[in-house]
Parts: C-alpha cells; structure tokens; sequence
C-alpha cells in the first residue's frame, strides 16, 4: 500500500452494508481522530449545482431526481442494484470526482492518523489511497436483520445489495485489522479503543540507528 501523507498515516475503514462502519467512525471521532466518508463526499459531490448531478442527470434522465432537483438517492440505489450495467455507468461518472474529493480532504486533515470511510474499499481498489485497512466484521445474518431494520429494504433488494458487494471472506483477506460489530456497542467501542492505541504507535517517530561517522 502507500506510504503515509505528511499529516499521518491513513487508514481506510470498510466493511459490508449495515455491519457498523459509521459506530466505529464516530467512535474514533469521539477520540479526536479525523473522519473522511467517502459516503458524505459522494453526497457533497451531487448537490444541485455540482457538475456530477448535470452529469448523472444526462445519463439517468429525471427518473431520479426529486420535485426539488436533488437526487432520489433511494430510487438510484434500487435502480444500480438491480442492473449491474447502469450501477457500472454511475460508478464512471461519480468515483473518480469522489477520489479526487477524498485525496483533498485527507491531505488537509489533521491528526497522527486520518480515518478514510470507504465502504466499497475492497471492490474499487481504493485500498492505494491507504496504509491500512480496517474491516468491521458482522456475520451476514446480522447485516440481512439490520438492513431490513433500517432502510426498510424487501429481502430481495437485500440480497441485490449484499451480492454486489465483495463477500465477508474477500473483506477479511484485505484487512490488516478486524473490529467484531456483531455485539453490543460497548464491545465495539473497546475495540476501537484499543486500535487508537495501536495506531497512535505506529505513528509514533522512530529514532534510526546511525551508522558510523554519521551526524550526532
């Protein structure tokens, strides 16, 4: 993976849809830790006046958008899940402006270590943008039971969504560290915790042994 930027190393945070990616994001906020979500950038990148929402107006036409001009975000979602095709041609338009719009805002973070939220990160080879890559891990069943919870979604869509997405194995293999979200919020933030700790090592100087007639 890439080396670190000037203001700390990255560590790009991922996982499948509901397994708890935005708990551990705030969690790390809540311990002074800069967040980038690529989710919030690919919202930002869609406001009316953006070039991206003339551009995802052009190819989807009006179908997707609201009375008020702005992008129906849950019509979308059912729209690319159901055709591999049309989610592959929102893909080109949207992911290299998010890139772009992700790499400005880490390098003007602040902190020993950013956090960069990508939840496709293993699928789009987002991990070059990173150090390290930490998975939240949920078992399937789990995300099924909170996706329908949440968004309302019918288990067709569901499965829609989790089969466009790399599998649970495919995500563990990338990772370089695991946070368990399959128990209750207290354990996670344990985690987490410890993590920071690990992090705030590693991002710690290290004095270089010098060699002989080097500089004191």
């Amino acid at each position: 993976m890439a080396g670190g930027t000037a203001n700390g190393m990255r560590i790009g945070l991922t996982g499948g849809i509901a397994s708890g990616k935005t708990l551990v994001a705030d969690c790390f906020a809540e311990l002074g830790i800069p967040v980038i979500d690529t989710d919030q950038v690919a919202r930002d990148i869609v406001e009316p006046g953006q070039s991206a929402l003339h551009d995802v107006r052009r190819a989807f036409g009006d179908d997707v958008f609201t009375r008020d001009g702005r992008l129906d975000r849950r019509r979308m979602r059912q729209l690319v899940f159901a055709d591999a095709d049309r989610r592959a041609e929102l893909e080109a338009i949207l992911h290299p402006r998010i890139r772009r719009e992700t790499a400005a805002r880490v390098a003007a973070a602040q902190g020993p270590y950013v956090i960069v939220v990508v939840p496709l990160l293993v699928e789009t080879g987002f991990d070059d943008m990173t150090d390290r890559v930490l998975v939240v891990d949920c078992p399937v069943a789990l995300q099924r039971t909170r996706l329908l919870e949440r968004d309302a979604e019918n288990p067709a869509q569901v499965e829609r969504i989790l089969a466009a997405q790399a599998t649970r194995a495919e995500r563990l293999t990338a990772a370089d560290d695991i946070v368990d979200n399959s128990g209750d919020v207290d354990a996670t933030r344990d985690q987490v915790r410890q993590l920071h700790e690990r992090y705030l090592t590693l991002t710690k100087p290290r004095v270089c042994d010098r060699g002989p007639g080097s500089a004191k």
